[in-house]
C-alpha cells in the first residue's frame, strides 16, 4: 500500500499555473527521485506534501488519510533542506532535541532519541559541537539527523547534497541510501541532479512544466524514454537524437545528404506509419566502430573533430552529416580530427521518437520492461 499518495494535485500562484495534475505515490520504505530542470515544479510538491504549501485542487493521502488540510505541524514529516537550516547559536545536541522539546517530549526520551540518531550517524563525537565548526558533510548528517530524531511518518529531502563539493556529494549519495535501507522510511528526495537520481531512486519522477512526464525504475526510464525531453535529459552524454526523413520505400536518411536512405527493419517501418520525418536516437555508449566485427544495425559514417580524456574512456565529438552527434570508446589510438569513421548502432538500441509530438515510437527491447507513462506503476 503507498504511504504517500497524490491525486490529481493542481498548484497555482495567480495565473501561472506551477503543478498540472500530479498523480504519484512513494510506496512503504520506498525512495522516490523527483528530477526535474530548475522551474519544473517539483519543489512545489514537495512543499506541498510536507504541508508548506496547498493545493489548488486536488487530494494528498497518507496511508488512508486524508491530509490535504492538515497542518504541517500535524503530519509528523521530516524534512531536509538545502542549506541544512541548523541554528547556528546552538550545539548540535541543542538542534537535534529543538522539535522534541517544542512538543514536551521528556528529556529522557530526548536523550535515548538523540543517543540512537548520533550512533546511527556517526556524529557522537558532534553533539556538542556548534554548526560553524563543522563541515559540510557533517552539518548534512546533522539535518537528516533533526529530521530522524522525530521518527518520521515520511521523509522528504530538497535537493541536500548540492551544496557539497563533488567528492563528497558522491560520498553523502552512498551514506544517505545506506541510511534510507537501514530505515526503509518513505522518501521524497527532489533534486536537479540526474545522476543523484539515477543512483539513489527505487523509483524516479521525470517533471517539466508541472508535469509528469515519465515515473518509473531508473534504468526504465534510461532505456525506454518516453519523449525525447527524458532522452536527452537522461544520460551523459545524453542520447544523440538525429531528424531523418523517411522515404517512400521507408528507408530513412539525412535531409539532402543521402538520397539512398538507410533501410530499416520491418517492425519499425510498421510503427512509423505514414510519418514523413522523425527523430531517431542512440546513446553514445551503444555506438560501435565497424572494425570491431558485423554487427547488424543502423550504419553510418561520422566525421571526428574533438576526443575528450576521461581516463578509462574517451568521448568523442563529431557529426553525421550536419547532426553532431558523441560516441563513448575505450580506445584512443585513431582518434584524430577530422578523419572519418564507419559507426554502427544494433538495431535493438536504436530509439524513434515522432517529430512533431517528440514522443516515443519504438524503443529498444520494447516488450521487455514495461514503462509507466505519467502516472503509478
Amino acid at each position: 500500500m503507498p504511504s504517500v499518495k497524490l491525486k490529481a494535485i493542481n498548484k497555482s500562484f495567480g495565473q501561472r499555473q506551477v503543478l498540472q495534475h500530479i498523480d504519484m505515490d512513494v510506496g512503504d520504505g520506498e525512495f522516490v527521485v523527483v528530477v526535474g530542470p530548475s522551474g519544473c515544479g517539483k519543489s512545489t510538491l514537495l512543499r506541498i506534501v510536507a504541508g508548506l504549501e496547498s493545493p489548488t485542487s486536488g487530494e494528498l493521502w497518507f496511508d488512508d488519510r486524508l491530509v490535504t488540510q492538515v497542518p504541517a505541524h500535524a503530519r509528523n514529516i521530516g524534512m531536509v533542506f538545502q542549506n541544512y537550516a541548523l541554528y547556528p547559536h546552538m550545539t548540535v545536541f541543542d538542534n537535534l532535541a529543538f522539535g522534541m522539546a517544542a512538543r514536551k517530549t521528556a528529556p529522557s526520551e530526548i536523550k535515548h532519541r538523540i543517543d540512537e540518531v548520533a550512533q546511527l550517524l556517526e556524529i557522537e563525537p558532534l553533539l556538542h559541537i556548534r554548526p560553524g565548526a563543522l563541515s559540510g558533510g557533517q552539518r548534512q548528517r546533522v539535518a537528516v539527523g533533526r529530521a530522524l530524531v522525530r521518527s518520521p511518518f515520511a521523509f522528504l529531502m530538497d535537493e541536500p547534497l548540492s551544496n557539497l563539493d563533488a567528492l563528497l556529494r558522491e560520498r553523502m549519495r552512498v551514506e544517505l541510501r545506506r541510511l534510507h535501507d537501514r530505515m526503509r522510511i518513505p522518501t521524497l528526495y527532489v533534486t536537479h541532479d540526474q545522476t543523484e537520481a539515477m543512483t539513489m531512486a527505487d523509483r524516479m519522477v521525470v517533471m517539466r512544466n508541472g508535469r509528469i512526464l515519465q515515473l518509473g525504475r531508473p534504468e526504465e526510464l534510461y532505456h525506454r524514454p518516453s519523449t525525447v525531453f527524458v532522452a536527452q535529459f537522461l544520460g551523459s552524454p545524453p542520447m544523440n537524437l538525429v531528424s531523418v526523413k523517411v522515404l517512400p520505400d521507408k528507408r530513412v536518411a539525412l535531409a539532402g545528404k543521402d538520397p539512398q536512405g538507410i533501410p530499416i527493419p520491418a517492425r519499425i517501418r510498421e510503427q512509423i506509419g505514414g510519418r514523413n520525418v522523425v527523430w531517431l536516437g542512440f546513446r553514445p555508449e551503444r555506438v560501435v566502430p565497424q572494425t570491431h566485427g558485423a554487427v547488424e544495425g543502423l550504419d553510418f559514417t561520422a566525421t571526428v573533430h574533438t576526443v575528450e580524456t576521461l581516463g578509462a574512456r574517451y568521448h568523442v565529438h563529431g557529426t553525421w552529416g550536419e547532426s553532431p552527434i558523441t560516441w563513448v570508446t575505450t580506445e584512443r589510438e585513431g582518434l584524430t580530427g577530422s578523419i572519418k569513421m564507419k559507426l554502427t548502432v544494433p538495431w535493438d538500441r536504436v530509439h524513434w521518437f515522432d517529430a512533431a509530438t517528440e514522443e516515443r515510437m519504438v524503443s529498444p527491447d520494447r516488450e521487455s520492461i514495461p514503462v509507466q507513462v505519467g502516472g503509478t506503476l
